[in-house]
């Protein structure tokens, strides 16, 4: 029996026609085993539930290469955020280090809103007649003449006749170091009295140091050169050589050491007023001081400032914390601060309800004008902020010229109002935009931060609208740091920060810096080597208009000034 013999006996046959376009044959029948039949539905079922496996994974595969996609196009688009932030980066620094530092060539002057000036070139007018060369008629005068060696015609050798001279000007300065060599009389009693002793000399001359060598000049001269004009001790040093002084290194360092405590009375008086006004400029700046103190890394300090309307004072801290703030201005619970967007202040603000931050706008159209160069695209739209914060400037000026109950002031204050209004619906609707660039969105979210400081001088038309006269006061603290790099140890230190301050508010009254501190230093140096017990004859704020105009004097005369510090306050 065959092969096929044998599986028709183990299982009946079935016929099972096959048509259609399959069939190999019309019209035969295929005679299946039902071992067959099972093999072929075993077989069906397995490429059937491996074609549902494979559309399974292929979906799968499918949602993991979406999810993948997905995840590159992100990293795409943070690495192009990344990339233009980089190029802004880039754009800025070059910009800083190689780019010109006048904003004029940016700005079309046509868009700008018309503030009633003259558009005239600074400086004097071609046409206009000048005021000529300016008189120092204070100044001593030293009078030469020059004659011809013999006054006749060179001709007939008549001699000529003299009909006055033609006087010339010449502006000469002279400096030089002297010896004063003073000669005391002694006197021998030639009574029995016994009063006197027995030898009777004049009471020595006062000495800013005891048994100091050097006279207040030196002193005043050696203050003003490092503190005013930011000018590095070996420097000094080298022209007072050029001059015949020898003053050695240490010698300055002890001098300084031994009159650093002769202004302590003067500060106190500083900080006193500072602490009794009620709005105040402040800032801060990083200051070298190269002494380890226990508990400090590296040795940056920092020198804050706080300016009101009659005081400058300057702080020397380790930290820029808020308790430098809060000592500055201790006792003070009511007032504005007009400072920049540091935490320091925000936090002092909230230990003190009722003091009031100002926030400075000159900041703010800084981080316009930053934008407008980091990306060029934003240029149109961040120029379009600047000229609308150059408007509010332009508005506050004007009104703060008028008279408060004045129709003029009435009007320029609901435009202001309806300004500054218009800024904030533009702002609101420019972060609503999806489209907005995501740096554009962190400037505007900065502002609306901040809106309710960057608003305060709406309310007070006396308020200035930035924080540049503290920028302007730190600034010769920031030109000394550049040109000495800071202080060699903590009493130094505090000695800048006393000088800047007494220095500063001298300069703000506009008295002559050179008169004053001579006036104070022989003060201190006929009361023994010690502060004045009162120090009002110095305090600008408790003089009167004589002593004034004497501190605004210098030693020969009196000097052109500018603009003074307004007396009365």
């Amino acid at each position: 029996m065959d092969e096929h013999a044998h599986e028709t006996s183990l299982a009946p046959c079935w016929d099972v026609p096959v048509t259609g376009k399959d069939a190999p044959f019309s019209q035969e029948l295929v005679t299946l085993t039902k071992q067959q039949h099972i093999e072929l539905v075993m077989q069906a079922r397995y490429w059937k539930s491996l074609h549902e496996r494979m559309s399974g994974r292929s979906n799968t595969l499918l949602s993991e290469l979406q999810c993948l996609r997905q995840r590159w196009q992100q990293r795409e688009s943070e690495l192009v955020g990344q990339l233009e932030a980089a190029n802004a980066l880039v754009r800025d620094l070059r910009h800083r280090l190689f780019g010109i530092k006048t904003e004029r060539h940016s700005i079309d002057k046509t868009r700008l809103p018309r503030s009633g000036k003259s558009t005239r070139s600074r400086g004097h007018q071609r046409g206009i007649p000048g005021h000529g060369r300016t008189k120092l008629v204070h100044l001593p005068v030293r009078e030469e003449t020059i004659d011809i060696d013999d006054p006749k015609c060179p001709c007939c050798g008549l001699a000529l006749e003299d009909f006055g001279s033609e006087d010339n000007e010449v502006l000469e300065i002279e400096v030089k170091a002297y010896r004063r060599l003073i000669h005391r009389r002694r006197y021998r009693c030639t009574c029995r009295c016994g009063i006197l002793p027995g030898i009777v000399t004049p009471t020595p001359p006062a000495r800013l140091i005891e048994r100091g060598k050097f006279g207040v000049s030196v002193w005043v001269n050696v203050l003003l050169d490092k503190f005013l004009y930011a000018r590095p001790t070996s420097r000094l040093l080298s022209d007072l050589g050029d001059h015949g002084l020898v003053m050695s290194a240490g010698s300055l360092t002890g001098g300084l050491h031994a009159i650093a405590p002769l202004f302590a009375p003067l500060q106190k008086s500083w900080l006193a007023k500072l602490r009794s006004e009620p709005h105040w400029h402040a800032d801060e700046t990083r200051w070298e001081v190269f002494a380890e103190q226990e508990g400090k890394l590296g040795h940056r300090w920092y020198l804050w400032v706080f300016q009101s309307h009659s005081v400058i004072h300057y702080v020397l801290d380790p930290t820029r914390s808020a308790r430098v703030p809060e000592a500055a201005l201790a006792g003070v619970e009511h007032g504005i601060i007009s400072c920049d967007r540091y935490s320091a202040y925000r936090a002092h603000a909230r230990r003190h309800p009722g003091i009031v931050l100002a926030f400075c706008w000159a900041h703010q159209r800084r981080d316009f004008l930053s934008l407008a160069n980091s990306y060029p695209e934003l240029w149109t739209w961040s120029m379009g902020w600047v000229e609308q914060i150059g408007r509010l400037y332009h508005l506050q000026g004007q009104r703060a010229q008028q008279p408060v109950h004045t129709s003029q002031f009435q009007a320029l204050d609901t435009e202001l109002r309806q300004a500054v209004q218009s800024m904030a619906c533009q702002r609101d609707r420019a972060l609503a935009d999806s489209a907005l660039h995501s740096a554009a969105n962190k400037v505007l979210r900065s502002m609306l931060a901040h809106w309710a400081g960057l608003t305060v001088f709406v309310d007070q038309p006396w308020l200035p609208m930035d924080n540049n006269a503290a920028e302007r006061a730190i600034r010769p603290a920031v030109v000394g740091r550049k040109n000495f790099y800071g202080s060699g140890s903590q009493w130094s230190g505090e000695l800048a920060a006393t000088m800047y301050s007494l220095l500063m508010t001298i300069q703000l009254w506009d008295l002559n810096a050179r008169t004053w501190l001579s006036a104070y230093l022989q003060a201190c140096a006929a009361n023994g080597n010690r502060a004045p017990a009162d120090v009002s004859a110095f305090v600008p704020w408790q003089m009167d208009t004589v002593q004034l105009d004497a501190m605004r004097s210098c030693a020969h005369g009196s000097r052109s000034t500018g603009p003074r510090h307004n007396d009365s306050s």
